[in-house]
């Protein structure tokens, strides 16, 4: 990212991309690779993609401060799930097999990571 691009980001948006840094790092430590990060398209983004052996996991990383109001995991809304599931799909669609899938959460909470795995059904 360029240095102007980065200025122009709202300290919100830089607390989600230290997230993002932070979930990718322990997450390859565990032995994921990367596939992609922060893959658009109209209706949906998912954070991180990587193959974890044969399959791939979708990655939703939040972040908040505290647990107050719910916590990160907590944040991740119905709607939200159905623009993860909408930019899967989306992603799958460019892949020549179907893998195995799973759709994992990075929740950070006042600095602590939590890894939560296969939490949204498809």
């Amino acid at each position: 990212m360029a240095l102007r691009d980065l200025l122009r980001r709202t300290a919100r948006q830089r607390t989600g991309d230290a997230a993002e840094d932070q979930a990718l790092d322990h997450l390859q430590r565990q032995g994921l690779r990367l596939v992609e990060r922060n893959f658009r398209c109209k209706g949906g983004e998912i954070d991180l993609i990587l193959r974890d052996g044969a399959t791939v996991v979708f990655v939703e990383v939040r972040s908040r401060a505290s647990a107050a109001f719910g916590g990160a995991a907590a944040s991740i809304t119905s709607a939200k799930q159905r623009r993860l599931l909408l930019a899967a799909q989306v992603w799958l669609q460019g892949q020549r097999e179907l893998p195995a899938c799973r759709f994992d959460v990075i929740a950070v909470e006042g600095g602590q990571l939590q890894w939560l795995r296969n939490v949204i059904e498809a």
